[in-house]
């Protein structure tokens, strides 16, 4: 009896972790993630042992000296934790200079979002993150950096304000022009609007970043971005900005799916 008891308590928790994961893939236009579609992200992570695969994201650059970038960054993001996620992602890296093409990867990212708390009528919802890029690619930098932030987000009536600071440790001198995510710092704002009833975001933002290198000129960007929920499982998001200042200034268009999945075999059990 006991075993029958707690097979049918399994099937219960399953089901409701995939009804669960359901409801909330159908809600994951609402929740943004770094360059997806804009840099500045909310302070809500992934839900525990849920899965989302960001399927081939492009970015498209073209400098103002007539460069140009693309850039294409697989990523896989898990919720291992309770309010925790983890991600990895390996950005793959062309760049076009007078008719010659260089392509290689820019590195291994690795980060890490914690969700402190949920927003209340007092408080915003705060989140810490770390990352790290590690050195590996032609594109990558010589070193590993890694990185500390905060993110802030409020909700004011029908919109959300967030607030998005980070700190990259590591020295300059070891730092190389292939290392193009690099900062010393950032820090930024975003205003989004929800069209739940349309599986809709709308997202602006402008962030500045310190160079690694200290003597460059502070770098200032402008964002306006769309995230569109296709099905329960399946959301797009889409953007384009400018970067006004800085060593690399010109535009960019951003564009990518993601996938979001859970997979049984790993949602814990009851115990008899």
């Amino acid at each position: 009896m006991s075993l029958k008891i707690a097979s049918v308590a399994a099937t219960v928790v399953v089901t409701a972790f995939t009804a669960a994961a359901s409801t909330a893939a159908q809600t994951d236009f609402y929740n943004t993630d770094a360059r997806r579609p804009v840099r500045i992200e909310d302070a809500y992570p992934l839900e525990r042992y849920g899965f989302e695969l960001q399927l081939a994201p492009l970015r498209i650059e073209r400098h103002d000296g007539g460069t140009y970038a693309w850039e294409l960054e697989p990523e896989l993001a898990y919720g291992i934790l309770p309010r925790t996620h983890v991600e990895i992602g390996v950005p793959l890296r062309t760049l076009d200079v007078a008719g010659e093409r260089d392509f290689g990867v820019a590195g291994v990212e690795i980060g890490a979002l914690h969700n402190l708390n949920v927003e209340t009528r007092t408080l915003p919802a705060l989140a810490l993150t770390a990352g790290v890029l590690l050195p590996v690619g032609s594109f990558a930098p010589e070193r590993a950096y890694a990185s500390v932030g905060a993110i802030v987000t409020r909700s004011l009536f029908s919109t959300r304000l967030h607030l998005n600071g980070q700190y990259t440790i590591g020295s300059e001198q070891e730092a190389t022009e292939a290392g193009g995510e690099v900062s010393r710092w950032l820090a930024g704002v975003a205003v989004d609007r929800a069209f739940p009833l349309r599986s809709l975001l709308l997202i602006a933002d402008a962030f500045v970043e310190q160079p690694l290198h200290e003597e460059e000129d502070l770098a200032w960007t402008v964002e306006v971005g769309v995230r569109y929920q296709l099905d329960p499982w399946f959301s797009m998001d889409a953007g384009i900005g400018r970067r006004t200042t800085g060593p690399e200034r010109g535009w960019f268009l951003t564009v990518g799916v993601a996938r979001a999945f859970a997979i049984r075999s790993l949602i814990p059990v009851p115990r008899r």
